[in-house]
């Protein structure tokens, strides 16, 4: 070796002992550096110009689009807003490590760690409903002229966005969020390994590039769900159509693996987590569908209460409290509680509904979710016992998997806000009721004042409403009462040609209490239904059917038996004959010793201007009637109508002309001692 060779190498070596770096090495480190640097200025510089774009597009262009729906605007920009906020604070982070340029690279290491949550959260939302914004944009491309005026807004903005339009905005924020990691891994590839900022900056990258397959999955599992959830209205034609030996092959094999489960031949997958969410789910549509049941109830006794205004009629009570209440009910009718029902509709009622249809989703999402997991189930056996699956067997797989991950890290959240949802409901309803009894006092303050007992306090005048009520309560019942002793039969549906047999023989068979009327026309459509003319009488043999249901008796109607409506049916009042008649006219004290002349009797046998008596009060309907109280003396004039019909009999009654029953007047028995008088 020569001199200068040994004097080299004993360079190399000394410059080896002491760590200090020789001349490429010095030249690589500073051509990384700047290689660095420029890989951070990138990403700095195209944050701020995306963060630009993001801006434009939710001030300028959005607000341009007027001529779109808002629910259209709402898919196409989506959480955009959420976007832009995450970001902005991004990129102050990132701009605040230039000030600090020996620690930059780490800081910027930990700013995306810092960060990767939030980014997750907003990007793969704003992915999920990508597809289904570039499905409006290709509806807006078979309208010309909508197409053209989209188009000029978006270049008038944004000039680089060119003839793509709306799709060059919907694909920015995708390609930003999948570009972090290819930026964060070129200033990884420029940073030396024995630094400290390389280990934060791996992390980084790693953590950005499991953002981006998180947020793909999630695309992913969206689009499964996003097939299942929705709920076609199909008729029976359209559901048959769709049978083929494929899905019936499918529903054999589903059902084959739940009957081996219910025999226990096969084990049932377990999951305690999901069947804890699914019972919580159930909870809250059973709570949304019974308010939605009462609240509908609600809305129609409100209706009915509407349409009935007592103020508008004659209450024949002159002055007074009676104007003070007319004045105040008819303010109520026509501004407080229209108001009231109109409110109620709009914040109480729709809330409701779309909170009631948001939950078919989910619905029908869970029961899909059994299909798949008996699908699941049957492929984890095969790959068992075989070690392989079909192509389609591993979709299968792979679909159950994707709906139970979507189902159980969305139905915690979906819970929670259906719960709130329906938390602000029941709240919104309150105030309003609230507000209305607010509003009645308040308009209802000065009539108060000229009412009587407004002095009492509030405990006071319940008891006074209270005994008022319980007074007048009891007064009807005994007015009831005695109205039931002297009230006339109740009228029945004629009788058909020739039933009197079959009535006197149902009489006698089973007794006046089980007879009963048709009301109207009966069509059997059932096995054991009955056809029926309208008046026709049967007997009552149960009053529900075989399974308990109410709404359907079985009767005899002398021949046959067989069920009939509950709802056409009324109780059948015989009617007595003209002996019995006679019989309940006479007094019962001193029977034997009446003669035939005093018997009394219906008066078409009484003759033209006869003094007969009224056996029942009768209240007349028209200017041709005349009314009769109980005991009262008429006259006949004539014992028919002006049809020869004998039902009616024109009488004279205090000087007044009139038409009445005929079964209701009898002929007056000679004077006795007792006289006529009101049943007691």
């Amino acid at each position: 070796m020569e001199p200068a060779d040994m004097t080299n190498h004993g360079d190399d070596a000394l410059s080896s002992r002491t760590g200090a770096p020789d001349g490429d090495d010095r030249l690589s480190e500073d051509r990384s550096l700047v290689q660095q640097r420029l890989a951070v200025r990138e990403l700095i510089d195209t944050e701020v110009s995306y963060l630009h774009v993001l801006q434009l597009c939710a001030s300028d262009i959005r607000s341009r689009l007027q001529q779109l729906p808002q629910g259209d605007l709402d898919v196409l920009f989506s959480n955009i807003d959420d976007i832009i906020k995450v970001n902005r604070r991004l990129l102050h982070d990132l701009q605040e490590t230039a000030s600090r340029e020996e620690e930059q690279v780490q800081l910027i290491g930990n700013a995306f760690l810092e960060f990767q949550e939030e980014l997750e959260q907003v990007y793969k939302v704003y992915c999920a409903s990508y597809e289904q914004a570039l499905l409006l944009v290709e509806t807006y491309r078979k309208e010309p002229e909508l197409q053209r005026e989209i188009q000029g807004i978006i270049e008038a903005v944004l000039p680089q966005a060119g003839p793509s339009g709306l799709s060059f905005l919907l694909v920015i924020p995708l390609q930003r969020i999948t570009k972090y990691p290819l930026l964060l891994q070129k200033i990884l590839e420029n940073t030396l390994p024995d630094t400290s900022a390389y280990a934060v900056l791996q992390r980084a990258t790693s953590a950005l590039q499991d953002v981006v397959t998180n947020i793909n999955e999630y695309k992913r599992r969206k689009e499964v769900a996003s097939k299942y959830t929705k709920v076609e209205p199909l008729s029976l034609r359209e559901r048959l159509a769709r049978i083929n030996t494929h899905t019936l092959s499918k529903k054999t094999t589903r059902l084959s693996q739940l009957l081996k489960q219910e025999a226990g031949l096969v084990p049932r997958t377990e999951d305690k987590e999901f069947d804890d969410l699914e019972e919580r789910f159930h909870w809250v549509s059973l709570c949304v569908t019974e308010l939605k049941s009462n609240m509908a109830a609600y809305l129609d006794n409100l209706e009915a209460f509407l349409r009935f205004w007592p103020q508008d009629c004659n209450l024949e009570i002159p002055g007074g409290p009676v104007v003070q209440y007319c004045y105040l009910a008819r303010d109520l009718q026509l501004q407080a509680f229209p108001e009231f029902k109109q409110q109620l509709e709009a914040q109480v009622w729709q809330p409701l509904c779309s909170l009631a249809k948001t939950l078919a989703g989910p619905q029908n999402l869970i029961k899909k979710r059994l299909d798949k997991l008996l699908d699941f189930e049957r492929v984890e056996e095969k790959l068992l016992e075989v070690g392989s699956v079909t192509y389609e067997e591993e979709a299968a797989r792979h679909t159950y998997q994707a709906l139970n991950s979507l189902l159980v890290a969305e139905l915690p959240q979906f819970n929670q806000l259906a719960m709130r949802w329906l938390g602000q409901i029941l709240c919104t309803f309150v105030t309003l009721q609230r507000d209305l009894a607010k509003q009645v006092l308040q308009r209802a303050e000065d009539s108060l004042a000229q009412l009587p007992h407004h002095h009492l306090s509030e405990p006071a005048f319940r008891k006074l409403v209270e005994d008022a009520l319980g007074q007048t309560s009891h007064q009807l019942h005994s007015f009831q009462e005695n109205f039931e002793k002297v009230l006339p039969p109740p009228t029945t549906q004629p009788l058909l040609p020739g039933a009197e047999r079959q009535v006197q023989a149902l009489l006698s068979k089973y007794g006046p209490g089980k007879l009963y009327q048709v009301t109207s026309n009966v069509s059997g459509a059932g096995t054991l239904d009955l056809t029926l003319p309208r008046g026709h009488i049967v007997a009552l043999l149960q009053n529900k059917d075989t399974k308990g249901n109410s709404s359907r008796w079985l009767v005899d109607t002398g021949g046959h038996r067989g069920y009939v409506p509950a709802g056409k049916l009324e109780v059948y009042h015989v009617v007595p004959s003209e002996e019995e008649l006679r019989g309940q006219a006479r007094p019962h004290r001193d029977f034997q010793h009446q003669t035939p002349e005093s018997t009394s009797a219906p008066v078409p046998s009484v003759p033209t201007v006869t003094q007969v008596v009224a056996m029942y009060p009768f209240v007349a309907r028209s200017s041709h009637e005349v009314s009769l109280q109980a005991g009262q003396r008429v006259t006949v004039l004539e014992a028919q109508d002006k049809k020869g019909n004998p039902e009616w009999s024109l009488v004279e009654v205090n000087g007044q002309r009139g038409y009445v029953p005929s079964s209701f007047l009898a002929r007056a028995p000679s004077p006795a001692p007792w006289g006529w008088s009101l049943p007691s």
